[in-house]
């Protein structure tokens, strides 16, 4: 009996969707318009966690106290992205990241951007963990992530 060929069919899938973000986020994201990045701080652990949450993942108590946080902050980790692979939308090469904010008590994932990325060495000398970035803010703001464009090293 002969092996039976099967033929495949090469397609692309979008799903558009609609999330309801809740009021916690809601504030959250209001504040990025206006280029203020907020917190909520724990009434148990005091801790203040960014984005904004409405209850602790360490103690499981309403967070109803907001704080703004500074846009600096330290390199927690962070990847350079070279490689194009399926349903990625961002231009390569780039760098996703996570930064904690000084005020925060955790990291949140973010890019960082305004430097030559042509050449990892080059990277290398301006990216490192413990290395300090500052939020740059889009011009058109959308009330979303986004409104930080990236994070860029200083000096």
């Amino acid at each position: 009996m002969a092996k039976e060929e099967h033929r495949t069919i090469r397609a692309e899938i979008a799903v558009p969707y609609t999330m309801a973000v809740g009021p916690v986020w809601t504030r959250f994201f209001e504040g990025l318009k206006e280029e203020r990045i907020w917190g909520t701080k724990c009434k148990r652990c005091s801790r203040i966690l960014v984005p904004a949450r409405p209850f602790c993942s360490r103690c499981f108590e309403d967070m109803e106290e907001w704080v703004e946080v500074s846009q600096e902050g330290t390199i927690v980790t962070w990847c350079y992205v070279n490689y194009k692979y399926y349903g990625l939308t961002r231009k390569i090469p780039y760098i996703t990241c996570a930064v904690r904010l000084d005020g925060s008590d955790c990291a949140m994932r973010h890019l960082i951007g305004g430097i030559d990325m042509s050449d990892i060495d080059k990277v290398t000398k301006r990216v490192r963990v413990g290395g300090r970035v500052k939020a740059v803010w889009r011009k058109e703001k959308r009330g979303d992530m986004e409104d930080i464009e990236y994070f860029k090293p200083v000096e």
